[in-house]
């Protein structure tokens, strides 16, 4: 076969099939040497997804393909560039590999650990050395167009040998043809559904459409399964998370077990605080799909007073907007320096896979969280969100005020204080009027005196400075909390509270195992009981729900709005307050502190038909923000000049934002971006360097040092000879 040296004449390949993959391609030899050769082909970018489900369900090696490397650049970052040069570079390797967890065991330099383990893997989902991989470069010149370089096609391990998948008899023992093939998504489907409490009837049957994807369906395949099964869920059953009895010794002997889901870890000591980091695999691809260019959120001292050390969560935001925890902190620290250790690891282990990997903004719940370790990692700006005091607030009004009158007031009360930093009034007057007015309720002031009081201040500033998170943000974070208070505070494990290898296990088999199911049940279309219960498990999707016209206004007052019920049309829900983020319902889902889908709804409403309402608490912190770039000191002064450069930069990122997001030819919008100056180092060159270069005469100091040296040289020659 010819070897080409440019992909310039390379056709362009588009299978018609919605998935395809290496076999219904034609493939190029390209290379600049004889020595280094590689299989290309070219197709449309838009495809890849399709060819790298089409490799996944190769039906002799069933396999999943994981981002080993990647790279990126920034159009127009090169002066000149070859025709191969990549705009996005990603290294896809077989899930099975690259590492062998099997005889001996062998691991690349980029991975900074790996398991030791004697005996070869029994599992075919185990590590087992799989060579397979292949390069994807969305190119340079054409951004439309996607390169495909094919390193490996074979599934085999350095030895040659098929090393997993139903013709590896090593990794499923004797009888190959007839041991179905156990991937490692059907066991985490299968281990969820356990972990989860479904019958073991229905499990089996979920396990068997699986397993049948890869085999045919028969009376050994049925029975092999029923017992996998069986023992899975013997295995959990069994399982314990007293690995030793004393609490620190069992979390040390978890962590050198599972050093692949750990990306931080410091051990108690007279100087060092207790930390912990755990991500496990799927959480960390879930991270760099979701929180790339998106926003983070922090859960943070979750059980500071039943735990014996606090949880803190990193949130992602999912396609449909629901929380997914990409990593948990145990921890009691909030130190800068302790929280910038954890943080920073978090953030090498991403860019380890990803080396582009960035953050659009850090949404923190906690005025006393350090912001300066988020920025300086990170690099994104942070926001705030009120969730935490607005739940505690009505909680404690609630549980301490009995009059519900009373309730509604206190609450309203509390949002003008918060309002209070936009509206010109000052916060401190507010505050000794709010103490005055309700001094009769003495166990609510009492609890807001010793609680709130003293960092009301705190609070208020921390709102003055950042900008603040949505509704819908404040509802995903709370729907978190929520979910793993009632995962947490189960009764029957409350002997077992203050034990960290307890929290472990519970994160890492019950919780992880409920959101990955959710997950799977959303993407696949599997599980629909899961997946309608996943879709309705944050109040803003369902708000979403109730239609606009089972909102019903007081337009002479606005002290009040009714919400017609969804399942009882002679029911509706009252809300006091409406239009404000510390509105009151009547509905229990309100009254038990949490913020519920009318209050939502209402102030959907509210802001979208009517202008006499308060615009959101969001919304204003972000028109202040522009009014903060728009606001100028003096006029014809300095302050004006970085005003406008500042608007400027501003509106010119959103304007090319605006045309990526609507053009249908990305080549066009990023040949017409302006050429971007980079380090003489990072320059590509297609040519050859010009041989002359104009410069400045040498100093009369660097021709004598060129000179000295030289004098140093010959010298050294002339002692050596003699």
């Amino acid at each position: 076969m010819e070897i080409k040296d440019s992909i310039v004449d390379l056709p362009v390949q588009d299978p018609e099939n919605e998935e395809f993959s290496s076999i219904d391609l034609t493939w190029t030899k390209f290379g600049s040497t004889d020595q280094h050769v590689d299989e290309v082909a070219l197709i449309p970018y838009e495809r890849v997804d399709a060819f790298i489900n089409g490799e996944c369900n190769n039906i002799e090696c069933p396999t999943r393909f994981h981002i080993e490397r990647g790279r990126k650049r920034v159009p127009g970052s090169l002066k000149e560039c070859k025709d191969d040069e990549y705009l996005l570079y990603r290294l896809y390797w077989c899930s099975f590999g690259p590492e062998n967890y099997g005889e001996g065991g062998s691991i690349l330099p980029s991975r900074r650990y790996r398991l030791n383990t004697r005996n070869r893997a029994a599992r075919p989902q185990s590590m087992r050395g799989c060579t397979c991989h292949f390069i994807v470069k969305r190119l340079y010149a054409r951004p439309s167009l996607a390169l495909l370089i094919y390193n490996d096609r074979r599934h085999v391990n350095k030895s040659g040998f098929v090393c997993h998948g139903p013709l590896d008899r090593d990794a499923i023992g004797p009888g190959a043809k007839k041991i179905p093939y156990i991937g490692n998504e059907i066991q985490q489907q299968t281990m969820s559904l356990l972990y989860l409490g479904i019958p073991e009837e229905n499990v089996l049957q979920t396990h068997i459409e699986g397993i049948q994807r890869y085999c045919g369906s028969n009376a050994k395949v049925n029975s092999l399964a029923s017992q996998y099964v069986q023992k899975l869920e013997m295995i959990i059953k069994r399982s314990t998370h007293e690995l030793d009895l004393d609490d620190q010794a069992s979390i040390r002997m978890w962590v050198e077990r599972n050093r692949k889901s750990v990306f931080f870890y410091q051990d108690s000591s007279e100087t060092d605080p207790f930390i912990l980091g755990i991500q496990t695999e799927w959480q960390l691809q879930q991270m760099i799909r979701f929180g790339h260019q998106s926003l983070l959120a922090a859960h943070s001292s979750f059980g500071i007073s039943k735990l014996k050390y606090p949880l803190y969560t990193l949130l992602a935001f999912d396609s449909r907007q629901h929380p997914l925890p990409v990593a948990w902190i145990i921890t009691r620290t909030s130190a800068k320096r302790d929280v910038s250790k954890w943080m920073k690891s978090l953030s090498d282990r991403v860019r380890a896979v990803e080396p582009s990997w960035m953050v659009s903004g850090f949404i923190i719940d906690d005025a006393a969280v350090e912001v300066d370790p988020i920025r300086d990692v990170f690099r994104c700006p942070v926001l705030f969100c009120l969730w935490r005091i607005r739940r505690s607030w009505l909680r404690n009004v609630v549980k301490k005020c009995s009059n519900i009158e009373v309730q509604r007031e206190i609450f309203k009360r509390l949002g003008k204080i918060m309002y209070s930093i936009w509206d010109g009034s000052d916060s401190v007057v507010s505050l000794e009027e709010f103490i005055q007015d309700f001094i009769d309720q003495t166990a609510f002031m009492q609890y807001f005196k010793e609680s709130w009081v003293p960092k009301i201040d705190m609070w208020l500033a921390t709102m003055k400075n950042l900008p603040l998170a949505s509704q819908e943000a404040s509802g995903a974070i709370e729907a978190y909390h929520v979910k793993l208070k009632t995962k947490l505070y189960d009764e029957m494990h409350l002997g077992s509270i203050q034990r960290v290898d307890w929290l472990v296990h519970k994160l890492t088999t019950e919780i992880h195992s409920s959101y990955w199911l959710d997950r799977y049940a959303d993407e696949s279309g599997s599980f629909q009981t899961v997946k309608e219960e996943y879709i309705s498990s944050t109040s803003w999707h369902r708000a979403l729900q109730i239609p606009d016209d089972a909102v019903i206004l007081d337009d002479k007052d606005h002290l009040f709005a009714k919400v017609v019920s969804q399942e009882d049309s002679d029911h509706r829900h009252l809300v006091w307050n409406p239009g404000s983020e510390f509105a009151l319902c009547s509905c229990s889902w309100s009254i038990q502190g949490n913020l519920c889908k009318h209050i939502i709804k209402v102030n959907m409403v509210c802001q979208k038909k009517h202008s006499d309402y308060h615009p959101s608490m969001s919304f204003q912190s972000f028109r202040e923000i522009l009014l903060k770039f728009w606001r100028k000191v003096v006029d014809d002064s300095i302050a004006l000049d970085q005003s406008v450069a500042w608007t400027k930069q501003m509106h010119d990122t959103i304007q090319r934002l605006v045309e990526l997001s609507n053009s249908s030819n990305i080549g066009s919008v990023v040949s017409s971006l302006p050429v971007k100056w980079v380090s003489k180092k990072g320059r590509t060159f297609a040519g050859k360097r010009a041989a002359y270069t104009l410069a400045l005469p040498p100093s009369k100091e660097s021709v004598y040092q060129r000179k000295h040296r030289k004098r140093k040289r010959l010298s050294r020659l002339r002692g050596g000879s003699a």
